[in-house]
Formats: structure tokens, C-alpha cells, sequence
């Protein structure tokens, strides 16, 4: 275990500008496999009082969670969203279900030209019928099979049977059998997530036991989409569409977030999820959108467990809402000259 103080930054940087939030990372530091076993991760520790940064590993988490902290999971579980299919000319087409817009209407992204009424056809009898085409480059689509319309949990268990695990982009290599356990937190419970909460990923059964037997804890669901990773490509952070997700604050999350137990929540999926329920009072269920960044800081969460996330990303600047952009920025040059791991199988860090 390494320690070591971070300096204060004597440059400022324009904490709106899209710019400010780039960097260079070494392609070797993308992890493309999890960590074995998972909590032998990398855990940089950077403690906002004393400006104090510690080396350690995941399985000493524990010694780091302060006593009177309630934790926070995103009890959300991937689904098999990757679908390959072809078209009635025989053309192969690749769908991505993004998310469900009621029972029925499914936005999915589709890699292959389709038009509106075009058919995919996939294993297991199941059929796509593209409804709409959107602006965003989205489609919306039905689901049917046997001539039947299906409603989304009813299409579940089917893409479960026939659909691919959707690795982030940046892992460039085709899913595996282990990934379908590996991309899934020990914690997952309710279907819907199309990218994993990665922060939950460093926990074994045996940890997450013992933490919830040590801390007051709860669940909240958000159902990750892949809007996750969409670059901000705007000059100004605050002219970013944010992509909304749909989530539920369950009674006993909802009992610690009203409380006044200090909270430490595990990922920035939670994290959005209960700043959007503080500031929607009463709503403990619908469509969250929230884009925190460091002109709008969490007002609930006091401790954040998070992985090392995509330049120029949302998720960074969600980062830079707890300690500023000029931290951020050098938190991540220190985990890449350690040489931590990045992205969804990478390395964690806890800000307290």
C-alpha cells in the first residue's frame, strides 16, 4: 500500500470546455479482460481533505469505507442485447437494443441499412419489424415471434437464448462464455442494463457479503444504456444532450437517501440515480437524465466508488463534479503513470 499527497494545481482549466476534460491514454491500459479474481483490482483511494492518495487493491476496500457510511448499489443486470440477424434479401445486420420505450416499442441501434417496415429475421423464430427511424441514428422496432406481438419481458428470455453479451466498443474482441458472468455485478437482480454498472464488477460473492454485513446498505436500479458511452461532441459541456435511463429508487434506498447517514455510492449509475431522485422528491421510479458535472454537484452523495472512464465523457465530468476538473485530470495521470487498467474491466477508484 502506497501513499503519497497530491498537490493543489496552480493552473486552472475552463471546467465547461469539452477540451479540458481529453487525455492520452496508452492502448495497452485498456483492459479488454476483468481482473482474476475480480477484487484483485487496482484501488486508488484520493481523499478530498487531506489531499492524500493511496495505492492499494479492491480487497482492502473495507479498511477505507468510513464507519457510519451507507452504501449504495445499482442492482441492474445486462441483458443479452447484441443480436445478429439478417434481412428477407439475405443481408446480415447487427442489432444493439438501446431500450424499451413502453411494452412493445423497443429503441435499438441497427449496424446495416434498413427503412421503415423492413423485417430482420434472428434465431428462435423471433422477428424485428423496423417502425421508425430516428434523428439520432436510433431506430424503433417491434418484436414478434410466430406472428405474435411480444412485449419486452416477454423478449427476454428469447435474446437470452439467442443474443451476445454487448462488450463496450473499446474491447475489441468478440464475447465469450465467461463473459456473460464476468460483464454482470454478483448483485444483478432486474433485467434491462445494456452496459454493466462497472464499479459493482470488483466484487466477489464473499466481499459484497461481508460489506453488507459490516455497513447499512440499499439498492437502486438504473437500467444502463448505451448512451453511456457517447462522446460529448459539443465545444461546451452544458449544450450535451444527456440520454435519459430508466430507474427506481427501491423503499429501503429510499429510507437511507432521506436519512442523514453519510453515503457512499457504487458507481456513477447509482450516483445519477440518487441525485436525480434528491432533486425529484417523491419519484421514486421513471426516466432519469441527469448530467452532473462541476457547476452541478452531487447534493446527497458524500463518497464515490468509480472506475477509470473515457476521455471527453460524461462519466469524467461526473468524476469532476466531486473534486474539480484540475483533480480529475491529474487523479487519472497518476493511475496511468501506476499503469492502472481503464474502461469497464479496468482498475477502480474511491474518492472520499
Amino acid at each position: 500500500m502506497k501513499k503519497r499527497l497530491l498537490q493543489s494545481p496552480r493552473v486552472s482549466k475552463d471546467e465547461l470546455l469539452t477540451s479540458s476534460y481529453d487525455f492520452l491514454l496508452p492502448e495497452k491500459l485498456i483492459a479488454s479482460y476483468p481482473a482474476n479474481p475480480r477484487d484483485s483490482a487496482k484501488l486508488l483511494i484520493y481523499n478530498r481533505q487531506t489531499k492524500e492518495i493511496i495505492h492499494t487493491h479492491f480487497y482492502e476496500l473495507e479498511s477505507f469505507i468510513p464507519k457510519e457510511c451507507a452504501l449504495i448499489f445499482n442492482d441492474t443486470k445486462v441483458i443479452k442485447a447484441r443480436l445478429f440477424g439478417k434481412k428477407a434479401s439475405g443481408g446480415k445486420l447487427e442489432l444493439l437494443l438501446n431500450r424499451p420505450l413502453d411494452a412493445t416499442n423497443i429503441n435499438v441501434y441497427i449496424r446495416g441499412k434498413v427503412k421503415v417496415s423492413s423485417e430482420i429475421f434472428f434465431g428462435n423464430g423471433l422477428v424485428a419489424v423496423v417502425k421508425e427511424l430516428k434523428d439520432d441514428g436510433s431506430r424503433v422496432v417491434n418484436f414478434t415471434k410466430e406472428g405474435k406481438l411480444l412485449r419486452f419481458e416477454e423478449l427476454l428470455p428469447i435474446i437470452d437464448k439467442i443474443g451476445h453479451i454487448p462488450l463496450p466498443p473499446y474491447i475489441q474482441r468478440e464475447d465469450n462464455t465467461d463473459d456473460a458472468k464476468e460483464y454482470q455485478s454478483v448483485f444483478a437482480k432486474e433485467e434491462g442494463a445494456v452496459a454493466a454498472p462497472t464499479a459493482s464488477l470488483h466484487f466477489t460473492q464473499e466481499q459484497h457479503e461481508r460489506v453488507c454485513k459490516n455497513y447499512r446498505h440499499a439498492y437502486v436500479t438504473l437500467h444502463v444504456g448505451s448512451g453511456t458511452f457517447k462522446p460529448v461532441e459539443v465545444e461546451t459541456i452544458t449544450d450535451h444532450p444527456m440520454h435519459s435511463e430508466y430507474y427506481e429508487i427501491s423503499d429501503d434506498a429510499k429510507e437511507l437517501l432521506d436519512s442523514n447517514l453519510p453515503i457512499l455510492s457504487v458507481g456513477t449509475t447509482s450516483t445519477r440515480t440518487i441525485e436525480f431522485y434528491v432533486r425529484n422528491k417523491e419519484q421514486q421510479r421513471g426516466e432519469a437524465n441527469l448530467f452532473l458535472h462541476p457547476q452541478n454537484k452531487p447534493l446527497r452523495v458524500n463518497h464515490l466508488l468509480t472506475n477509470f472512464h473515457l476521455p471527453k465523457s460524461t462519466l469524467l465530468m461526473l468524476v469532476a463534479s466531486f473534486v474539480g476538473v484540475q483533480i480529475a485530470q491529474k487523479l487519472y495521470r497518476e493511475a496511468i503513470n501506476k499503469e492502472y487498467r481503464f474502461y469497464s474491466y479496468g482498475d477502480a477508484m474511491l474518492i472520499l
